[in-house]
């Protein structure tokens, strides 16, 4: 005998969350049970079923599927996989940065290329120097550390006869867009050219005057460097200059920084100059810098924003005494730039990076490249077409007004050396300046950043302004261990 057929099942369906929802119809009694009118009521049914509260899935009854949530392991694999997308992510994000580095090294970092080139003249006869055989052929000077900004200098820290020394060269003829093979001939022509053979030691020294007279201007103290260029051409002391030694000396004048090395070789806060071959030379050990490069990975460091890096800066520095010396010994070095003995020089970049100190904390300028002559400064601006003072800059910040009338660069410059190093110093000294100290210093360095470039008014508050400030740090560390 056929059985009798149950109760209908639930009826189901799947709304916009994982599980569904499920009832039966409420006229289906189970077994042993019994539904009262009243539960077959409307309102019953709502509160049974949950409706009166606006929900579409049922009150847990005989007819409700129950479903469990799944289990961790059915959730790994999209896990799993996210995991490993992010990881995959990483490893391409980090290997472009290694390779953006390194590739930026191998442009940036060429002394083999600078050593060979430079060897490969000095073998030929075309130039000399004090350090050729010590390079080239006794093999004494050791390459460390590549330091350079840009391709066209190199700049190496090494060791010469056991000093620390800093090695620079220039290559720019020797790197173009496309390697060839005759780059050092082009080098030796365009670099090694001047003067000619057959060029007697008069017409050498009429030559190099000229060259300084439109480099430094016209200044009485002229011949006195002529001379110092002759002794220096005149290495190996045997009263005569070679033509070799004169087209070696001639290019290394072509070379801004060395020009400045040789006009403040007297002062105090410049690299001393101790040897050349061609247009290579060498400098004074490396001066730690305004707050130290090792701290950091180079990798990292043009991903930290600038905030972070004066943090840094301030904690990884020296104390702010030690500052205070170092400061002095700046504003030192903008004084002698001031109508020194070979004229009026111009910072056209004032930054930290340029600021470097001996292990005694005493200042010295770590880079003359953006160090400029008052005349080669006004003989750029002089004519120059412009719409507005962005128009009249030489180098990064040695900016003169434009004439808006004339359409002309005027040729005194915005700010002096003075007001430029003040804003870099309120940013140097004033954090963890003492509490008796930074109101006063404060004030003193907002005072100085106002100073305008026109002659008159650098004439009238230049030495007076620079002068109060370094009385006031000194003040500070005067008889103590710092001074």
């Amino acid at each position: 005998m056929p059985s009798a057929p149950g109760p209908p099942g639930p009826h189901c369906y799947w709304s916009s969350g994982p599980f569904p929802s499920c009832w039966g119809p409420p006229s289906v009694a189970l077994p042993g049970a019994a539904i009262s009118g009243q539960e077959a009521t409307g309102s019953a049914w709502s509160q049974r079923w949950g409706l009166s509260e606006g929900k579409l899935a049922p009150k847990p009854g005989p007819f409700t599927l129950q479903l469990q949530p799944l289990p961790l392991q059915g959730r790994l694999p999209g896990l799993r996989v996210r995991c490993i997308f992010l990881a995959w992510l990483g490893i391409f994000a980090g290997s472009w940065l290694v390779y953006e580095h390194y590739s930026s090294y191998s442009e940036r970092c060429r002394g083999h290329v600078c050593q060979v080139v430079i060897c490969d003249q000095y073998r030929k006869g075309i130039i000399s120097g004090s350090v050729c055989q010590d390079l080239c052929e006794l093999h004494m000077v050791e390459w460390r550390t590549c330091l350079s900004a840009a391709p066209a200098q190199q700049v190496y820290s090494g060791l010469w006869r056991d000093k620390d020394v800093t090695i620079k060269c220039g290559i720019e003829e020797t790197l173009n867009s496309k390697a060839r093979s005759d780059a050092a001939p082009r080098r030796e022509l365009v670099l090694f050219d001047k003067p000619t053979r057959g060029t007697s030691i008069k017409e050498f020294r009429e030559m190099t005057l000229s060259f300084l007279k439109a480099n430094l201007g016209d200044l009485p103290s002229l011949p006195a460097l002529v001379g110092q260029v002759l002794l220096m051409a005149d290495f190996n002391k045997d009263n005569r200059v070679s033509l070799a030694e004169a087209k070696s000396v001639w290019a290394l004048l072509q070379r801004n920084e060395f020009l400045l090395l040789l006009s403040l070789q007297e002062k105090e806060h410049a690299s001393r100059l101790l040897g050349y071959c061609g247009d290579l030379y060498l400098t004074e050990g490396v001066p730690h810098g305004a707050w130290h490069a090792a701290a950091l990975p180079p990798l990292l460091r043009p991903l930290l924003p600038p905030a972070l890096q004066g943090a840094l800066q301030q904690w990884l520095g020296p104390a702010w005494p030690w500052r205070a010396k170092i400061a002095i010994g700046l504003l030192e070095f903008v004084e002698e730039l001031f109508h020194g003995s070979y004229g009026t020089f111009y910072m056209c970049e004032t930054t930290l990076a340029n600021v470097g100190y001996t292990a005694t904390y005493d200042f010295k300028m770590a880079d003359l490249q953006q160090v400029a002559p008052e005349a080669a400064v006004r003989r750029f601006l002089r004519g120059r077409r412009c719409e507005d003072s962005a128009d009249c800059t030489y180098g990064r910040d040695c900016r003169a007004p434009c004439d808006r009338l004339m359409r002309q660069c005027k040729g005194d410059l915005i700010q002096p050396n003075l007001a430029k190093v003040c804003a870099l110093l309120r940013g140097y000294l004033l954090p963890g300046a003492p509490a008796d100290l930074r109101e006063e210093l404060g004030t003193q360095l907002r005072t100085c950043t106002t100073l305008s470039g026109l002659a008159s008014q650098v004439e009238a508050h230049h030495s007076l302004v620079l002068s109060h400030l370094k009385t006031l740090l000194w003040k500070k560390i005067s008889n103590t261990k710092y001074s």
